[in-house]
This record gives structure tokens, C-alpha cells and sequence, in this order.
């Protein structure tokens, strides 16, 4: 039998919520952390709002050697691990190395280093052949994604498998599944799992303004962000990290840590039909999601709360909206479903991972998340967002959705390990 996989340490670093206990704050109380883009003058731009995260990493322990070295997400990733660690009550010294690994998801790896080092090699653009000369000898670091999984590894003293799990806007969601079929396969016994993200950057406004995926409600950026609502017209975008500590069940008993809950099922799909598009049956998510809850010997309808994708795309959350309903029938009805993206953006890789901990939260304190900024509901989305207000409610167990560009579907079932048959 398969080995059991629980999660026993949780770091969050998100806009408007520092640490898991300002994350989760923010979350219960629906308030929002979108705003108008303080990093560069995003003037040139149809969007320009974001989720920014008020981050020092001076602040939150790292040295200045480290601050030159990592890209701004990597420092949002290891700053989560070592927050994550903290709480699973194990300490860095107390691993076994070569029985412990790493998996960080990213979507875009370090976009704001690569951009602030291009415009110094370039000389602001201006340069056809860049002079290296001006380039810092850690430049590779940013260019090779999986330096981030090296830095966390580092960090903590882990030896084991390290790997970064990039799928787009699903990677928060399949870097974890792949931390647990390592867990369960026998190849680690601890895994430090999420995904991490810091893509504000020029470049990266370009991208989605050209395909027109991000909102232009520039002058409400608080309520710009509004998934499942009839006056959506795109995502904000957003940044951060969230990372786990992931063991085997029996570990996790026999040292009387801390369970937030366990990762029962996970699958994930792609649909082979646009890079962009999604078709509005949902049948590629209601696979992924079909399949996660056959892994966890869940039926739908004990599902407690859906944890959604909700982009604020309409065709994305008519998608998901559909998928849910061909998988729990009736149920789906009578089961909330909300999206964090509308108070915290839409961190792209790290999303998922940040979704995750919001899941595990709403069953720590039986407290569903709103939608923020749901007031207007789309007749064709028609099930409980939970608008606006947080709502008290028993969460058992959890289905978290994600979806992401090239036509990635996942789904994972969080539940209290007692909820799953032995």
C-alpha cells in the first residue's frame, strides 16, 4: 500500500499578507491587497494594477550575500521553506539530507531579474549586442529555473531529490502531487513542496496586454479583481511563494506533529486544443478532477468546499464552473466555491501552491474565503462563490482547481487524514 502524505508546515508570503497568519487574516476578513503598480511606471500599459507583495528580505533574514544572488522569487521561495519549516516543528539539522528533497513551481522563473539585468546589459535597450562586461556572475542563476529549488535546498540542508516543476499557471498545484508521488513512491521522506512567482515586471505586462488577459479597470484597482462576476473583463496580475512540508502520515503521528491535513488525490490533464482557449463543457478539468477524487476514494459528494481557479476570465470561470457541475452533479449546488484570486491577484506558478494553503486553512478553522468584489453574478455561473463575506462552515475535505495556459487541468482532494479510508 501506498504510503500516506500529509501536510505539517505551511509558509505563505502574499500581497497583503506576510506569513501564514497575515495571509490567512486577509482571506477571512475579504480584504483586498490589488492596487495601482508600484514597481516600475506601468503608464505604457493597458493593465496596470497588481497584487504587490511589500516585501524586505533584509527583514525576513536574508543576507545581503543572498539578496544579490536570488532573484526576487527565489527569495519569496526560500523565505516560505524556512517559514514552513519553522511551523512543521522540525529543524533544519534534524533532517536526514539524502531522504529529504525539494520541488519549487514556477510559470516564469526570475522575470524581474532577467529584466532588470537585460536593461543594464543593453544599456536601457539601446545595445543590439549586449556588453557582458556589465552582467553579475551570478546572471545564470536567473536564466536557469532551477536554481530555485537549489536555493531552497541550500537553505535547509536537503540533498534528496530537487526539481522544479514548471506547467504554467498549474505549477503551484503539480510541483506538490509530484513532492507526494515522491513521498509515496519511496524516494524521500520529507519533501519542502510549492511554487513561488515575482513576475510584475514590464515584459511581462506586455505579454498579457497583447492577448488583452489582464484587466484595464485601472482607476478601482481594489475592485478590479472580480472572478465569477457579470462585469469581469480579465485577471490582476499578482506575486509570491507558498511552500510546504510534506511527510508520510505514520512520521508525522510518531512525532506528534501538527497535521494541517493530507493530500489524498491529485491529477491533472491537458487538452491539446488552444494554447489560450478552454472549451466551455469542462470536460478536461472534470477528468483531472474525476480522477483526483478516485485517487482519494472520495465520493463528490463528500466534497465540503472547492477551492476555484477563478481568474476572472469568463471563459475560465464559465469552464470551471461547468467541470464542477459534470462531477458533483446536484452537490455542486449545495457546495461553496470561491476564488482568493480576487483578494490576492493571480500569482501565475505560485498561485496553485497559495491556493493549497488557503484550502488547508479553510479546514484548520472551518472558515470558507469569499470572492471579493462579487456583486453582480454571471447568469452563467451559477453555484455558491461565497460573495464577499468569509462564511463559518464544517470543511472536511477540500477540492482545489487550477488551470493554466497551453491547456494544463489539475485538480487536488485535501482532507483531515482521519476523513480518508486507512
Amino acid at each position: 500500500m501506498s504510503r500516506r502524505v500529509v501536510i505539517t508546515g505551511v509558509g505563505v508570503l502574499a500581497p497583503g499578507g506576510l506569513g501564514t497568519k497575515n495571509f490567512w487574516s486577509l482571506l477571512s476578513e475579504g480584504r483586498t491587497a490589488t492596487r495601482g503598480i508600484t514597481f516600475f511606471d506601468p503608464a505604457p500599459y493597458r493593465s496596470r494594477v497588481a497584487a504587490e507583495a511589500d516585501f524586505d528580505p533584509e527583514e525576513h533574514g536574508l543576507t545581503p550575500q543572498e539578496i544579490r544572488r536570488m532573484d526576487r522569487a527565489a527569495q519569496f521561495a526560500v523565505v516560505a521553506a524556512r517559514e514552513a519549516l519553522a511551523d512543521s516543528g522540525l529543524e533544519a539539522g534534524e533532517l536526514q539530507a539524502p531522504r529529504t528533497g525539494v520541488t519549487i513551481g514556477s510559470a516564469v522563473g526570475a522575470t524581474m531579474g532577467l529584466d532588470q539585468e537585460y536593461r543594464v546589459v543593453s544599456d536601457g535597450g539601446r545595445l543590439d549586442l549586449v556588453d557582458h562586461a556589465y552582467a553579475p556572475p551570478h546572471l545564470y542563476n536567473y536564466f536557469v529555473p532551477s536554481s530555485f529549488a537549489a536555493e531552497v535546498a541550500w537553505s535547509i540542508g536537503a540533498e534528496g531529490p530537487a526539481t522544479v516543476v514548471s506547467t504554467g499557471c498549474t505549477s503551484g498545484l503539480d510541483s506538490v502531487g509530484h513532492a507526494v508521488e515522491l513521498i509515496r513512491e519511496g524516494s524521500a521522506d520529507i519533501m519542502i513542496a510549492g511554487a513561488t512567482d515575482a513576475p510584475i515586471s514590464p515584459i511581462t505586462l506586455a505579454c498579457f496586454d497583447a492577448i488583452k488577459a489582464t484587466t484595464p479597470r485601472n482607476d478601482d484597482p481594489e475592485h478590479a479583481s472580480r472572478p465569477f462576476d457579470g462585469t469581469r473583463n480579465g485577471f490582476v496580475l499578482g506575486e509570491g511563494s507558498a511552500v510546504f512540508v510534506l511527510e508520510e502520515l505514520q512520521a508525522a503521528r510518531r512525532r506528534d506533529a501538527h497535521i494541517y491535513g493530507e493530500i489524498a488525490g491529485f491529477a491533472s490533464r491537458c487538452n491539446a486544443f488552444h494554447m489560450t482557449g478552454l472549451r466551455p463543457d469542462g470536460l478536461e478539468m472534470a477528468e483531472a478532477i474525476r480522477t483526483a477524487l478516485d485517487e482519494a476514494r472520495i465520493d463528490p459528494s463528500d466534497v465540503d468546499y472547492i477551492n476555484a481557479h477563478g481568474s476572472g476570465t469568463k471563459q475560465n470561470d464559465r469552464h470551471e464552473t461547468a467541470a464542477v457541475k459534470r462531477i458533483l452533479g446536484e452537490h455542486a449546488y449545495r457546495t461553496p466555491m470561491s476564488s482568493i484570486k480576487s483578494m490576492v491577484g493571480h500569482s501565475l506558478g505560485a498561485i496553485g501552491s497559495i491556493e493549497i494553503a488557503a484550502s488547508v486553512l479553510a479546514m484548520e478553522n472551518n472558515v470558507v474565503p469569499p470572492t471579493a468584489n462579487l456583486h453582480t453574478p454571471d447568469p452563467e455561473c451559477d453555484l455558491d462563490y461565497v460573495p464577499l463575506t468569509a462564511r463559518e462552515w464544517r470543511t472536511d475535505t477540500v477540492l482545489s482547481v487550477g488551470s493554466g495556459f497551453g491547456g494544463f487541468q489539475s485538480a487536488m482532494v485535501l482532507t483531515r487524514p482521519e476523513k480518508v479510508p486507512a
